[in-house]
């Protein structure tokens, strides 16, 4: 078992936390064809955040449960940055995604 797992699954759930603080967790899944995207983190169908709560949280907690491979990199941050670099008050939710970044960068 990789050590970096409980680690991970604990930064997962810190970046939901910080989503619903800023009031950006969304009860309903937007449609499918909206996540069914073929662009980079669905940019021409979702928002970012959405993007986050929808795809990238969901299908990482997909390969936790199911002791899949983890990526052998992530750029979560590189993004979260372009979205919101005029945006002061996600910059919490930016350093989780950091740490997330760092700990898959560890691998």
């Amino acid at each position: 078992m990789d050590a970096r797992l409980p680690q991970l699954a604990d930064q997962l759930l810190l970046i939901e936390r910080e989503l619903r603080l800023l009031g950006w967790w969304e009860a309903s899944s937007p449609s499918l064809e909206k996540l069914a995207s073929q662009e980079p983190f669905c940019v021409d169908t979702l928002d970012f955040h959405q993007w986050l709560q929808w795809v990238f949280l969901a299908r990482m907690k997909l390969i936790l449960e199911q002791g899949l491979a983890l990526p052998s990199a992530s750029g979560i941050l590189a993004m979260a940055e372009m979205t919101w670099q005029a945006r002061p008050e996600t910059a919490a939710l930016r350093q989780q995604l950091e740490a997330f970044d760092a700990l898959i960068g560890q691998g």
